[in-house]
C-alpha cells in the first residue's frame, strides 16, 4: 500500500474512533503510525473532519421535520398544488445555514491554526530574547527543564498556565485572550514558546502530536495537550528544532 492509497482509505475514517476496529482502515492506520509525513497528513485530516463534524452538530433541524418526512411519503401524485416538504422555508433555510457553516469552516480551518503559528513566528522575531533576569520561580523552573538535552518536547509541558502567568512570564494578548511566551536555549540555540489555553481557543483545532511547518528561515513546532495550546518558534530552521522532538 502506497500513501496516496492510504490516504484514500484514510478520508473515510471518522474522528470519534468508531473504526478503531475495523479491518478496512488497519492497515492504512498503521503506515501512519511508521511514515511521518503520512502521519502528519492524517492528524491534520482527523482535526479537520472533528471540526467540521461539530459545526453540523451545531445545526438544528426544523421541529416538523418527521412529519414533513411523513407528508413527502405521502405524495401521490405530481398536480397536487400544496408546496412539497423540501420546498418548504423552514428546510430552505435549513439548508443555507448547512452551506454557510460548511463554506464558513473551509475558508477558516486550517487557517486558523496557521494563523496562531504565523502570530507566534511573527512576535519571536520583532524584540530580542525574554529569556534573561528573574522571571518567577515556575517560569524559571519552566525555562530550565526546557534548555535540558533530555527533554523532548511534544507532551504537556512540566507547568500550569496560571502559575507561569502569576509568575512573571510575559504575557502578549492575541485576539482577545492571554498568550504567554518562554525563551529558553538549548545547545546554544534560542527558542520562544509560545503557550495558550484550549478553552480561550476552542476553534484552533491542533494535533496531539507535533507538526513541524517551516515558516521562512525560521520554523515552528505545534501541538495541544488536555489544557494548553503549544508553538515553539526557531528562527535559525527546522534543524534545531527537530532535535527537540
Amino acid at each position: 500500500m502506497n500513501n496516496a492509497e492510504a490516504k484514500f482509505i484514510l478520508q473515510g475514517y471518522r474522528p470519534n474512533g468508531s473504526d478503531a476496529g475495523d479491518a478496512t482502515f488497519c492497515a492504512a492506520v498503521e503506515q501512519t503510525k511508521t511514515d511521518p509525513a503520512l502521519g502528519e497528513w492524517f492528524a491534520k485530516q482527523q482535526a479537520f473532519d472533528a471540526a467540521i463534524s461539530d459545526k453540523f452538530n451545531q445545526v438544528m433541524p426544523p421541529a416538523d421535520l418527521r412529519a414533513a418526512i411523513l407528508a413527502g411519503g405521502r405524495v401521490t401524485t405530481a398536480g397536487m398544488t400544496s408546496r412539497s416538504w423540501w420546498n418548504r422555508p423552514a428546510w430552505m433555510a435549513a439548508a443555507a445555514a448547512v452551506a454557510v457553516i460548511f463554506a464558513t469552516s473551509m475558508a477558516l480551518w486550517p487557517r486558523q491554526a496557521e494563523a496562531f503559528d504565523e502570530f507566534a513566528y511573527e512576535d519571536a522575531g520583532l524584540g530580542a530574547i525574554h529569556g534573561h533576569g528573574d522571571r518567577g520561580k515556575t517560569t524559571n523552573a519552566l525555562q530550565w527543564a526546557l534548555s535540558q538535552p533530555g527533554m523532548k518536547l511534544g507532551n504537556k509541558l512540566p507547568a500550569e498556565f496560571a502559575d507561569l502567568k502569576s509568575g512573571g512570564c510575559r504575557t502578549i494578548n492575541y485576539r482577545g485572550h492571554q498568550v504567554l511566551e518562554v525563551c529558553f536555549n538549548r545547545n546554544g540555540a534560542w527558542f520562544h514558546c509560545y503557550i495558550a489555553r484550549v478553552t480561550d481557543f476552542p476553534e484552533l483545532a491542533m494535533s496531539a502530536k507535533p507538526l513541524l511547518e517551516d515558516k521562512g528561515m525560521g520554523c515552528v513546532a505545534s501541538w495541544s495537550d488536555s489544557e494548553n495550546l503549544i508553538v515553539v518558534v526557531s528562527r535559525d530552521g527546522r534543524k534545531n528544532l527537530e532535535a527537540l522532538l
